[in-house]
């Protein structure tokens, strides 16, 4: 087995482990309930985080997410005032998240500066449009939230795979094509594991930066939309600090920070294994929710170093 598998394989560990645990700890925890609960109530992290993963299998990092989905969310709401149908909305925001990213890409490689400087500057002029919009949370009254709402597959047992659910689970195999399966995908990890090797061999770095970031900014968007069609609201503080659970979700899915390793699949896994701590805080109901938190920084911080000592062997051996 290749060690670049191993993340993945010790993130899907994780996740079967800590889900057997709460099933024995907790009645009814094993339901399609619960399952698709967890599944919604993610969703939109989820997506963003998808977005985030091609990012960060290039060696970049993008702190914009969260004031991208607050931003989309209070645009939708303020629109929905002036009689806009929420796709409308939807498909206008998502166009401007895009467009949003591909502008930070082509600022990164044209002005060669750090991505994190870049998209800090984005999630401030984000944040602080989104107090330009309203001051206030806004509702969404169109009837097409209720029908969002109500849509779904039963899962039997009752359980339910909701709209968002599906429409997260589509946007990660659109991904797992994109990613394993293009000439597209194929240049993200050559820029992630060798910048100058891949400047070497053809890839153009550019065009490549400006599509992963356009990229990152259409999944943020779409995470928006999926996140105030099910709130059926726009706050401007919504999703303040989503952005980091959306890079730990990639980093507990088993993508390497440093780039160039990764699964687009883990995040999925990643985003789960978030959402199943914070269930099973729910079900123990005496914790606070902020031990949620701990919790995952513990195993962040396990992860990390699992993956550092991963890899640091794999070079060994290759120098061997």
């Amino acid at each position: 087995m290749k060690e670049r598998y191993l993340p993945i394989l010790a993130t899907v560990g994780v996740f079967v482990v800590a889900y057997a645990i709460g099933g024995v700890a907790f009645r009814n925890f094993l339901s399609t309930t619960v399952l698709g609960n967890m599944l919604t109530d993610n969703a939109f992290i989820i997506i963003a985080a998808i977005g985030t993963t091609f990012v960060i299998l290039s060696g970049g990092i993008d702190l914009s997410v969260g004031s991208m989905i607050g931003f989309v969310g209070v645009a939708m709401a303020r629109l929905d005032t002036l009689g806009w149908h929420p796709l409308e909305s939807g498909l206008l925001l998502i166009a401007f998240g895009t467009l949003f990213g591909a502008f930070q890409g082509f600022i990164i490689d044209f002005c060669e500066i750090q991505p994190f400087i870049i998209t800090l500057a984005g999630l401030f002029l984000l944040r602080g449009s989104c107090f330009m919009v309203t001051l206030d949370s806004l509702p969404i009254q169109h009837p097409f939230i209720g029908v969002f709402s109500d849509w779904h597959i039963a899962l039997g047992g009752g359980g339910r795979l909701s709209a968002s659910a599906l429409v997260m689970l589509f946007m990660l195999a659109v991904a797992v094509a994109i990613a394993h399966f293009t000439r597209f995908g194929t240049n993200v990890y050559a820029i992630g594991g060798d910048r100058a090797s891949a400047q070497l061999m053809g890839v153009p770095i550019r065009r490549t930066t400006v599509m992963i970031y356009a990229l990152g900014g259409f999944y943020s968007a779409l995470g928006g939309v999926v996140y105030a069609l099910y709130t059926a609201s726009g706050y401007p503080l919504q999703a303040v600090g989503d952005e980091l659970d959306a890079i730990a979700a990639v980093v507990l899915g088993g993508t390497l920070l440093t780039g160039g390793v990764g699964l687009v699949a883990g995040t999925l896994f990643g985003g789960l294994i978030q959402g199943l701590i914070t269930t099973m805080i729910d079900f123990q109901g005496s914790l606070n929710s902020w031990w949620a938190k701990i919790f995952i920084g513990i195993l962040l911080f396990v992860f990390i170093v699992t993956q550092r000592t991963i890899m640091r062997s794999f070079m060994l051996r290759r120098a061997a």
